[in-house]
């Protein structure tokens, strides 16, 4: 049920912004300008997240040995 009105949520959010796609040609210049905005803002967050995940999950430093120093005798 809950992926069913997800699946729904996504349709609909496609659509509205396939719709202000195809008017961006008859659009504002400030419309443009926010809606370039808006793109550069999702593709920034989601290019973190991805640069983020990778830094956590190929940690190459563990993998290096570590010297430590001689304990007194």
């Amino acid at each position: 049920m809950a992926s069913q009105k997800l699946s729904h949520e996504v349709t609909i959010i496609g659509q509205k912004l396939l719709n202000k796609i195809q008017k961006l040609p008859q659009a504002d210049h400030i419309e443009i300008i926010s809606f370039a905005v808006i793109l550069l803002f999702i593709f920034t967050v989601l290019l973190m997240a991805v640069l983020a995940c990778s830094y956590c999950c190929c940690d190459f430093s563990k993998k290096r040995l570590r010297v430590l120093p001689e304990g007194e005798v």
